[in-house]
């Protein structure tokens, strides 16, 4: 659902309007102007998570390996120094010589803020560097996008902070830092405390605090250390005068060097810098690019915004790179070439960890160890959703439904936007045009398919008192967020006047789940769509704007969309029960989450399904994502892949765009194509916008319904193998849809490749990505692949590959040494999941394969955790096949496996045996080996072996 429309976007260009305000007196320094609350989690320490991850994934730099395993001289991690000169006569002169040797590559921006033209004066006033560059990428006024090196830059003697003390701890070093000059901030905090923990062998944790005044921290549960580690893979190093941290991998050297750039923290402002060991830089939260970040002075914010996909801006969520920062404030990123980054942000506290992997799924192991596994989703989850906006009634959207049904398209799942709800209101649905919708939801469970509604946070705040119980309700229990002055704030959405649940207290959720139970009963849904809740406001602030102080006007404002950091959300100052909204903001859609998983729990009693637009770091632990309101655009379908790869790496595994395209009217051609790669995403919908042409695979010429019909049905007949990969996402914190350059980190060809993925290690996804093709282009890591469909071999030395690509087929290929079960595919994921299994196996030059098999009832809660559950490991070597039952449970014993077939079997097998006994079997030239009516009982260990 758009409301975008309705924000007269800015064309990605920031707003004046902070330019046309009243000239702001800067406050004298006093106590912090961030108020603090007692964080809600039980850890002792919450973060601002930490970023850096350059470790070799970095930021999750994750790109990797290789260049971990590079001589360290060949990556240099600090600016050279400057050349020895002569005595020049004058200071000036000096000062002038040694910032010119500054490599502009290394040149850290002095003077940030948007919006202003940057001259000599203004630079020199801050004692830094003044140099203009011909770079034509830069304008000396910053619009939105990329900078440019930078004009005014920090020269290599700008004060900084000292290390006055150091003293060992119990799980590390703790020491004193002292800044002697004052910045050209307010509120400078002149003595900090730096916290090193060795917390596990391959994770060092840093926190930089101030000792005086407790400061905002983000609640999230994190580990707690309680010894150092014994025999870390890192040493680190500290640079008393300025004060830096270095941190080296014992076996490569540099992953981390802050000695590079000034330290900043004061009240409002507070920054650091590092070298890093590579340009391969991956996540940094949710923007429209590419997958592999550019490091050619890239400025990226991270600030949750209700905004369509655009270049350059920050999107629904709030989460930093694969050492995540988890702060929850206004972050601003930048990349330069040298490489390096620097972390700027408005307040809290600096809190960071790195992992240090050795290899790139390593990193993200440790990386969701500290933020929280994904949860398991309920089976249907991973079924194909179908909505669209403008459906109108009820009876329209059960049309859709029987139509489904009759033309044999799968589907699990059927949505309404907010086109249901009594004029776009919460918990209610229009009595008129949606009359029928409880016997809809009857109907599709009546099927095996599910009912899945939309929710925006803005309760209407206009209707007669004692007519919309939701309202009523929470004044009463006081659960709204409050202005500065303690009243109810009132913005503006769909439903016109609205509050907003202030989520980050417990009488919320209760209140919560109060609604949603008795909505319930009404209309009985089975898993909740979130929009809106970044939250979104049609207005800046609310009804009564925001005051004009430094928490709504900071001293300095990242490139948030629109130059404000209320602007279409609520105030700034606004009052939360854990702090105020200016710390809370990213935040908003994760505690959200959390309420509704909460409550589908006590309702449903099932694993909970929610789907949220705006995240944050830990968000998996209870929803999934969409990449919100993109376009039926080519250029979408790409993207699509860097979004769905990089939340993978963030821990929120069950993620997808919308299949063709939300706004604007999709073409067949692009729809089929879309739907083919959809049937990849791990969470695939079907959706579109109000007053465009329906979308859905029935609405199309009978060879594209067929195209699509096939891709879901492919999909549903891998269902075995997603399921698999979402138990180890959520017990080992692994991806789901992986990057090639994952399993493949010492082939740089696999660094920037983002039009092709993995599902796990074994499924090679090549889409066609372009109008008019039938055929594509793949990179095919060195080594033995196979053609899913038919088990034709092809033998790569790590090259590209031209793949026939009719429209009615998305190429597939298996990696050498993989087995994966299969099954028959049917409607419903109810249905197919009951199907006898397939195994196919793709062996390896020397004849051997694993895979494994996960397998519980499919929805209830904690399966794993209360050991309700099989597992079946499968091994082939030497031309026989063997499995091994790990966990064993009663659902394995409802599954049978009934065929097999084994892909490079080098010579016809004179006999095949099952058991031990003999078995009827076919042979094909390609190689392809394949055994039917097996009957084995999958909760029982068997064997196939030829000769």
């Amino acid at each position: 659902m758009v409301s975008y429309k309705r924000l007269n976007p800015e064309d990605i260009q920031f707003s004046n309007a902070v330019l046309l305000e009243e000239p702001r007196v800067l406050e004298p320094e006093q106590a912090s102007l961030l108020p603090w609350r007692p964080p809600c989690s039980v850890t002792t320490g919450l973060l601002v998570i930490g970023c850096l991850l350059m470790l070799l994934c970095g930021g999750w730099l994750l790109g990797t390996v290789f260049w971990l395993h590079a001589p360290t001289n060949l990556q240099p991690h600090k600016p050279p120094p400057p050349a020895q000169t002569g005595v020049n006569n004058t200071a000036a002169a000096s000062r002038h010589e040694a910032c010119s040797l500054v490599p502009e590559a290394w040149r850290f921006d002095c003077y940030p803020e948007r919006g202003v033209v940057v001259t000599r004066e203004l630079c020199e006033a801050r004692n830094c560097c003044f140099i203009p560059t011909s770079n034509s990428s830069f304008s000396v006024t910053r619009p939105s996008g990329k900078n440019g090196i930078p004009w005014c830059f920090y020269p290599p003697d700008f004060p900084s902070y000292s290390l006055v003390s150091i003293k060992d701890t119990s799980l590390g070093q703790k020491g004193t830092l002292v800044r002697k000059v004052k910045t050209y901030y307010p509120a400078d905090i002149l003595i900090l405390e730096v916290e090193i923990r060795y917390e596990t062998d391959t994770r060092l944790r840093v926190r930089i605090t101030d000792p005086s005044n407790p400061r905002f921290e983000v609640p999230i549960s994190v580990p707690t250390a309680t010894k150092k580690a014994e025999r870390p893979e890192y040493t680190v190093e500290l640079s008393k005068e300025p004060f830096g941290l270095i941190v080296k991998r014992r076996s490569t050297g540099a992953l981390v060097n802050t000695t590079v750039a000034p330290l900043f923290y004061a009240d409002q402002f507070l920054q650091f810098s590092t070298s890093l060991p590579s340009q391969f830089i991956y996540g940094l939260g949710e923007h429209r690019s590419t997958f592999l970040h550019d490091v050619q002075w890239n400025t990226l914010t991270l600030w949750a915004r209700d905004v369509p996909p655009m270049v350059w801006t920050s999107l629904h969520l709030e989460h930093f790179s694969h050492t995540d920062i988890i702060f929850l404030l206004t972050v601003y990123v930048i990349l330069q070439p040298a490489p390096a980054l620097t972390w700027r942000t408005v307040g809290g506290i600096l809190d960071f960890y790195i992992f240090l992997g050795p290899d790139p799924g390593s990193v993200i192991e440790q990386y969701v160890e500290v933020i929280g596994f994904p949860s398991m989703p309920i089976y249907w989850a991973l079924g194909y959703h179908l909505c669209r906006w403008g459906y109108n009634t009820s009876d329209n959207t059960w049309e859709v439904v029987k139509t489904m049904r009759n033309s044999g398209i799968p589907q699990d799942v059927q949505w309404n936007d907010i086109d249901y709800m009594d004029r776009f209101m919460d918990f209610t649905f229009d009595s008129t045009n949606f009359a029928t919708l409880p016997e809809l939801v009857k109907d599709l469970h009546a099927h095996d398919q599910r009912y899945v509604m939309i929710l925006d946070p803005g309760i209407s705040s206009t209707q007669p008192e004692g007519s919309y119980w939701p309202y009523d309700e929470g004044l009463k229990r006081g659960v709204f967020i409050k202005d500065a002055e303690g009243k109810t704030l009132i913005g503006k959405v769909w439903p016109g006047l609205t509050a907003y649940p202030d989520f980050s207290d417990d009488v919320t959720h209760e209140w919560w789940y109060d609604n949603l139970q008795r909505f319930h009963q009404k209309v009985p849904f089975d898993g909740l769509w979130i929009d809106m809740n970044e939250p979104s406001n049609f207005l800046d602030g609310s009804t009564n704007g925001c005051p004009s102080n430094s928490i709504e006007n900071p001293p300095y404002t990242p490139g948030v969309l629109g130059g404000l950091l209320r602007g279409k959300t609520v105030c700034a100052t606004a009052q939360q029960k854990q702090s105020i909204h200016y710390n809370m903001h990213s935040l908003y859609g994760l505690m959200e989450a959390k309420a509704s998983a909460s409550a589908l729990k006590r309702i449903v009693a099932k694993r909970p399904f929610v789907i949220s637009r705006s995240t944050f770091p830990s968000q998996g632990m209870y929803s999934g994502h969409w990449l919100g309101d993109n376009r039926s655009q080519w250029k979408d379908l790409y993207t699509s892949i860097a979004g769905m790869l990089t939340f993978n790496l963030l821990g929120i595994p069950l993620v997808g765009a919308d299949i063709c395209g939300f706004g604007g009217e999709t073409q067949e051609e692009l729809c089929v194509r879309w739907t083919q790669l959809g049937a990849f995403y791990p969470f695939t919908r079907n959706h579109n916008s109000i007053d465009k042409k329906p979308q859905d695979p029935t609405a199309f010429s009978p060879l594209a319904r067929t195209a699509m019909q096939q891709a879901l049905l492919l999909r549903y007949s891998l269902f075995p193998v997603l399921y698999t990969l979402f138990h180890h996402a959520h017990v080992h914190g692994h991806t789901v849809a992986r990057p090639l350059m994952f399993e493949y980190p010492n082939d740089a060809r696999t660094y920037g490749i983002d039009k092709q993925f993995l599902w796990g290690k074994s499924l090679l996804v090549t889409p066609v990505l372009e109008p008019g093709a039938d055929y594509v282009d793949g990179y095919f890591p060195e080594g033995l692949w196979y053609d899913y469909y038919t088990g034709d071999s092809v033998r790569s030395k790590g090259e590209e590959v031209r793949c026939h690509a009719p429209l009615d087929k998305i190429n597939l290929h298996l990696r050498e040494g993989s087995v994966i079960p299969t099954q028959t595919p049917n409607l419903t994921l109810w249905v197919s999941s009951g199907q006898p299994l397939h195994l196919v196996s793709s062996l390896s030059d020397n004849g051997s394969a694993t895979g494994d098999l996960f397998w519980d009832d499919g929805e209830s809660i904690d399966t794993y955790e209360t050991n309700q559950y099989a597992y079946i490991i499968f091994m082939v070597s030497q031309k026989t096949m063997k499995s091994q039952v790990l966990h064993n449970n009663v659902e394995a014993s409802y599954i049978t496996v009934e065929s097999a077939s084994f892909y490079g079997v080098k010579e016809k097998p004179s006999r095949v045996l099952v058991n031990s006994q003999d078995a009827q079997f076919t042979y094909r030239t390609n190689q392809v080996l394949s055994v039917a009516a097996l009957g084995l009982n999958l909760s029982q260990n068997f064997t196939i072996s030829w000769m």
